[in-house]
């Protein structure tokens, strides 16, 4: 009896160890990158374009940050042009963010 209490103790604390690492396995879409921030031991944060880490609960957290365009309207209304008339610009700038390092 002691036996079986022992490896169902012992299976118990085997599975909960996988479930916390897979818990804690964070993989990155193509599309996005993990920013890992706390303790990563090279500096302020870490940043993976792709692949997959392991962020230690309560020590690191991690976020993503999404790589698609964002479009920006900026409309200038009644800007002075360089014959002194009044003008009103529209303005749409598209933004992304590289995942080239430098």
């Amino acid at each position: 009896m002691v036996e079986l209490i022992t490896s169902f103790v012992g299976i118990l604390f085997l599975l909960s160890i996988l479930i916390f690492v897979i818990a804690r396995y964070k993989r990155c879409p193509s599309d996005k990158i993990l920013v890992i921030y706390g303790k990563t031991g090279q500096g302020s944060a870490k940043c993976l374009a792709g692949g997959a880490a392991f962020v230690w609960p309560i020590i690191q957290g991690y976020e993503y940050l999404d790589l698609s365009p964002i479009s920006i309207d900026v409309d200038l209304k009644g800007a002075l042009s360089k014959q002194n008339i009044r003008v009103n610009v529209p303005s749409r700038f598209t933004v992304a963010i590289s995942n080239e390092e430098g």
